[in-house]
């Protein structure tokens, strides 16, 4: 069976485009996305849901069914359990043709590749950073307030919300300094 699928997206609003693709596809059925939310998908969770083995979820584009490359994974995981397929009209994407490698692996790539890249730039600039001689994370308390507040702290006259508001130290922050 074949089943659109349509959400509203910014360069869609109305989902007209998406709808004249899908259409001329002869779907047997076309379900709409009242919105764009990410996180409220309730057609498509439904549509997943009541999947069958042979069934093929046709989108105008990629976009239309995914927000993310790793919501795509998961999309995809789903749909291959379900013995059911993708259409994607305007990437030329049929998981229903298995010539070789399958897209479910090239985008479970894509991922990890989009991660290790994403690494690797975070750890060159924490790098480059450190050779300049900027400290990464949060700037450190004062020493003379810690000392204080771990003296309030241990003369047992004050409580943590007392010593937070003299001194400006949290209470995770003086534990963690009573430890070392």
């Amino acid at each position: 069976m074949l089943i659109g699928y349509i959400r509203p997206y910014h360069d869609d609003q109305n989902c007209d485009h998406q709808l004249k693709v899908l259409t001329k596809l002869n779907c047997e059925e076309i379900i709409v996305e009242e919105h764009s939310s990410a996180k409220k998908r309730i057609q498509l969770k439904q549509l997943i849901d009541r999947l069958k083995s042979g069934d093929k979820i046709v989108v105008a584009k990629l976009f239309a069914l995914a927000d993310s490359t790793r919501h795509l994974v998961e999309l995809l995981e789903s749909i291959e359990v379900k013995g059911a397929y993708i259409h994607s009209i305007k990437e030329e994407i049929d998981t229903g043709h298995t010539n070789g490698y399958s897209f479910s692996h090239i985008v479970k790539h894509l991922v990890d590749f989009q991660s290790d890249v994403i690494s690797a730039k975070t750890k060159k600039g924490l790098d480059e950073a450190k050779q300049k001689g900027i400290t990464a994370g949060r700037p450190r308390k004062p020493d003379e307030n810690v000392k204080r507040a771990i003296s309030m702290y241990q003369s047992k006259k004050y409580s943590l919300n007392e010593i937070k508001e003299e001194t400006g130290i949290s209470k995770s922050t003086l534990y963690r300094y009573l430890e070392n």
